[in-house]
């Protein structure tokens, strides 16, 4: 299905115990991402989306922080080694790229690829894609809420 999606709005698609919110860049950058032994770039193009993950669910005004950090203030990122004692306690993860694949099988904030994300289950294979007017999911969206939301109402 896809929804609509303008660059001052933010999708949250809820599950049971997680969720996402799906925001677009509003303009091309380029976002740095650290490894604990390399550094790389990629170039973000304007509409490109900026999903973030909280597996263990949260609260959303959280989430919208730290996608606001990557759209506007083109934060860098920073990727774990997979041993890193700090994974999990990683409440939310950030991913930034045209395609998004959700995956419950991932460990948080390991993979530096930003077309997979890690997710709970219950949002295990669910597939984000830019379009023209907004974000496609190319997973039956089920039993998830989706709700959307000026991110003017989220910073409140």
């Amino acid at each position: 299905m896809n929804f609509p999606l303008s660059r001052d709005e933010c999708l949250l698609v809820e599950g049971d115990s997680s969720f996402l919110l799906v925001g677009t860049s509003a303009e091309r950058f380029s976002l740095c991402i650290e490894t604990y032994d390399a550094e790389f770039c990629q170039t973000v193009e304007a509409g490109d989306l900026i999903v973030v993950s909280a597996p263990e669910g949260g609260n959303p005004r959280q989430a919208w922080m730290l996608l606001e950090l990557v759209r506007t203030f083109h934060q860098p990122l920073l990727v774990l080694s997979k041993d890193h004692p700090g994974a999990k306690r990683l409440s939310m993860v950030v991913s930034v790229a045209p395609k998004i694949v959700l995956h419950s099988k991932i460990r948080r904030g390991t993979h530096p690829e930003q077309h997979l994300v890690c997710s709970s289950e219950e949002m295990n294979g669910l597939s984000l894609e830019k379009t023209p007017e907004g974000v496609l999911f190319s997973k039956n969206e089920g039993d998830l809420k989706v709700s959307l939301y000026r991110t003017d109402t989220l910073s409140n």
